[in-house]
């Protein structure tokens, strides 16, 4: 992977503050965007800014083509069956509600999840749980951890779940389930499964088809996307029957004073006006990936954190979120300075060296209450970053503490 010819392609890479660079290592958070997806975005602006799927005029149909083609890269970055499998909503978070709100739980229904879920997940569990009566557990990590797919095997036999809900990758620590085997386990006891792909869905080499999820959401702009669209995927049959979040115009085919017909998906979910740059957006950003190769990133941002974890774990005033072993976490570095906060360090690492990463409990308040921790520092790498952007942040961090 040509990583300079890549950080041509991020024009903000270029700028310098107070005379240093920028290290940008919050991608997690949400990535940078490549040229040709800030052209594709300002060409729709330019030459085609209409509705699509509603006017026929010559600037609504080349709208609609846009959607159309997008809705085709997308498909094809997941290896959905049919491009009808492409929902565009706002974000993953809504793509998440309008799961775990449309598919019809009822009182008593179980729901299971791992400990580490983001709040768009935990949080509407917890207002079903008390305004309808469901069941909510989370299946404990290991306590290097790592997901305990045993222990969820377990669970499942024994108390048979309406849903599985589980981030593929941990935004916290960057781990990743063994999804295809969670998918076995609960459909084997008649459970749907939601994945949410957020933090995998980047640079993971996955396969949809293979991985067998009923349902699976990610977000554009942590993809090299615009901000403002989310996708919901998964198969077809299953997302016919999901109830949407939102009606309203172009969601359905007709509506009489005593009746409305809903149009089946993808449409199903994206009544109203969308966000069509975005979306046009999304399908480039997804197309450029492809590209790249999810592999050649994988093993990209893997090395990189391994850089970045080497040189951190001779100073014992760092502790890294667990796991320790950089091949475990992915693209994601959290970390904590005894004696420091969180905010501080991140603080610090701008002031200083312009490096930027997020710091905080990452909405995931729940999996830091648990374990008494006030947060944590996070690095997250991607396709633009380098090993010496990798270096200086270790030596950056091991400079405050010393």
């Amino acid at each position: 992977m040509d990583v300079n010819s890549i950080r041509k392609e991020f024009r903000v890479l270029a700028r310098r503050i107070n005379g240093k660079p920028i290290i940008y290592l919050d991608s997690a958070c949400q990535s940078l965007r490549p040229k040709r997806v800030i052209e594709a975005v300002r060409r729709y602006y330019e030459e085609y800014p209409a509705c699509a799927g509603r006017s026929i005029h010559k600037l609504a149909t080349a709208v609609s083509i846009e959607i159309d083609e997008a809705r085709e890269k997308l498909s094809k970055y997941v290896n959905a069956s049919r491009p009808e499998e492409i929902c565009f909503l706002r974000n993953c978070t809504e793509a998440l509600n309008t799961v775990i709100f449309g598919i019809g739980l009822k009182r008593g229904d179980l729901v299971i999840t791992t400990d580490r879920e983001h709040n768009s997940v935990h949080v509407p569990l917890l207002r079903l749980k008390k305004t309808i009566g469901i069941r909510y557990k989370w299946i404990p990590s290991r306590s290097d951890e790592t997901f305990d797919l045993e222990s969820y095997s377990e669970i499942v036999s024994k108390s048979k779940p309406r849903l599985v809900v589980m981030c593929h990758t941990s935004n916290v620590n960057g781990t990743t389930i063994p999804a295809r085997e969670i998918c076995e386990i609960a459909h084997d006891k008649g459970a749907h499964v939601l994945l949410d792909g957020a933090q995998f869905a980047p640079y993971g080499p996955f396969d949809l088809r293979k991985i067998d999820a009923d349902f699976y959401a990610f977000s554009s702009h942590k993809m090299c996307g615009p901000a403002g669209v989310g996708i919901l995927t998964g198969k077809y049959e299953e997302l016919a029957q999901l109830e949407p979040l939102t009606y309203g115009g172009h969601g359905v085919t007709t509506a009489t004073r005593r009746h409305a017909e809903i149009l089946p998906p993808p449409e199903r979910f994206e009544a109203g006006l969308q966000n069509y740059p975005g979306i046009i957006g999304a399908g480039v950003a997804a197309e450029y990936l492809w590209k790249i190769g999810r592999k050649e990133i994988e093993s990209h941002v893997r090395e990189l954190n391994r850089e970045a974890t080497n040189r951190m774990l001779g100073n014992e005033l760092v502790m890294i979120i667990p796991p320790v072993e950089a091949s475990l976490r992915g693209g994601i570095l959290s970390f904590n300075l005894k004696g420091r906060n969180p905010h501080d360090v991140a603080i610090i690492l701008d002031d200083a060296e312009n490096i930027m990463i997020r710091s905080g409990m990452h909405c995931n308040h729940s999996w830091f209450e648990d374990r008494g921790i006030d947060g944590s520092a996070r690095a997250s790498f991607y396709i633009y970053n380098t090993r010496e952007e990798a270096r200086k942040l270790a030596d950056a961090v091991n400079a405050i503490s010393s």
